[in-house]
């Protein structure tokens, strides 16, 4: 009897392709798209967002063509309070959210894996570019990163538990975009050449402020630009609007380029500096999950990233509390956002990762 495996199929291509690697592997497949968020809940026309009717239908469709069972789950209470709630509430405390880690980490690697073993299944698969190893040595699981470096995901998978990535596949990791793409089109996937979700999937016109606006009722309030001394330099429209490193759109008219360097949800005030103001070299984490060993008794030199699209710069990274851990560049870095991840690399490797503070 054939090993079983449950697919995350989203309706794209990356998920469609996943299940016709697995089959390749000998897994008999089951597919099942995780229902989010209702589109009018968010304020979406339907067919817009990842969670739409048509992305369902794709999903379905890939799924006939491969012969293999297509269930929806439903995620919608889950999603709401673990991922758009916890978006919400971390932009209206002045920092930077990334519901896409909370996503991957409460839904797809906690949930639907638990969904998977509810129903016998041991192992799942996504459409992720990135890659697990097992070290016999340390007898550990890693996660690594893809082998196409311009679609690597690890940054936002930092999250997994070793028993995620023992049950988890990503048999895309070793291909590029376009060799994914070339499988689809040869295979006659419906959705081989569909246009790969760039936003946020429930702010798909990457208004955040608007968004939370429209979900909660509340409106964001006026405050005071001000500068690192305290001095009032005009007036903002609501911190929800606003993100770290801003320049353009402030509305102020200044004698110099000046940019967002701080938010203050207390004071309701965004601090406005010049350039070199916006750089760090050191920072602390915490909510930290180590992958490729134990919580380290003595400094890691590590090369670290600030966000998704940033490459990794030499660091040192020191527990220095239960959960806490120190970060310290050996260069300042741009516009380090509280909110964001932290995400440790040695090598292809991902060391670990927290949320910076």
């Amino acid at each position: 009897m054939n090993p079983k495996a449950l697919i995350a199929m989203s309706g794209g291509v990356d998920s469609a392709v996943a299940v016709y690697l697995m089959q390749k592997q000998g897994y008999d497949c089951i597919g099942a798209t995780m229902k989010l968020f209702h589109n009018e809940d968010i304020g979406e026309n339907i067919g817009k967002t990842c969670c739409s009717l048509t992305d369902v239908e794709d999903a379905r469709r890939v799924a006939a063509t491969l012969g293999i069972p297509h269930y929806v789950f439903n995620f919608t209470r889950e999603f709401t309070e673990r991922v758009i709630g916890k978006f919400i509430e971390v932009y209206e405390a002045g920092a930077t959210p990334n519901p896409c880690i909370d996503c991957n980490r409460y839904l797809k690697f906690e949930k639907f894996l638990l969904r998977a073993q509810e129903i016998g299944i041991d192992m799942m698969a996504t459409g992720h570019y990135a890659r697990i190893a097992h070290d016999k040595g340390s007898n550990r699981y890693l996660l690594q990163k893809a082998a196409d470096d311009s679609k690597d995901q690890s940054y936002v998978l930092y999250a997994m538990t070793q028993n995620q990535l023992k049950h988890t596949a990503f048999p895309l990791g070793a291909l590029r975009k376009s060799e994914v793409r070339a499988i689809a089109a040869r295979e006659g996937f419906v959705n081989a050449q569909k246009r790969d979700s760039q936003d946020i999937c429930f702010v798909p016109n990457g208004n955040y402020a608007a968004f939370i606006a429209q979900y909660t009722g509340r409106s964001c309030v006026a405050g005071d630009f001000v500068d690192a001394n305290g001095n009032i330099l005009g007036k903002h429209n609501g911190i929800l609007r606003y993100t770290i490193g801003q320049r353009k759109g402030l509305g102020l008219a200044l004698n110099q380029p000046m940019y967002v360097c701080a938010k203050c949800a207390r004071s309701n005030t965004v601090t406005l500096g010049r350039h070199e103001r916006l750089f760090t070299r050191a920072f602390d984490a915490n909510d930290f999950n180590w992958i490729a060993c134990d919580k380290p008794d003595k400094p890691l030199r590590v090369k670290a990233k600030v966000r998704y699209s940033q490459d990794e710069q030499s660091a040192v990274a020191e527990v220095v509390a239960d959960d806490l851990v120190h970060i310290e560049f050996d260069t300042p870095q741009r516009a380090i956002a509280k909110g964001q991840a932290v995400v440790l690399y040695d090598g292809d490797v991902v060391v670990g990762g927290g949320t910076i503070m």
